[in-house]
């Protein structure tokens, strides 16, 4: 099984923050369907201030690829992404139409 972490930043707005994390208690079923039939086995956000940070767990199946072509011919899914994205901001260092970005392991025990 292979981990991936990825952070993005939110908007630095309490009430949008708020208005975030209440979305992700009770992510829409199809979301939650295109998670796991992409071969995501475990996926976590954390916040710190309107930082996030993803640590996604994955099958041998999986393929960012593949989601990516997956999610941009699911309406809903695209529906869910616009929606976030009154939320989200991209990271300085993120290329243009880049949400979440992979981070590289500095560190392990």
């Amino acid at each position: 099984m292979e981990r991936y972490c990825l952070a993005l930043d939110l908007k630095n707005d309490p009430v949008l923050i708020a208005e975030y994390e209440a979305y992700h208690r009770e992510i829409w079923p199809e979301i939650r369907k295109s998670i796991t039939d992409s071969g995501i086995v475990n996926m976590e956000i954390y916040r710190i201030m309107n930082r996030l940070f993803m640590i996604m767990e994955v099958n041998d199946s999986f393929s960012g690829e593949k989601k990516d072509a997956a999610d941009a011919a699911n309406p809903k899914v695209q529906e869910w992404e616009a929606l976030m994205w009154k939320y989200q901001q991209a990271l300085p260092v993120a290329k243009p139409g880049e949400k979440w970005i992979k981070m590289d392991k500095i560190f392990s025990l």
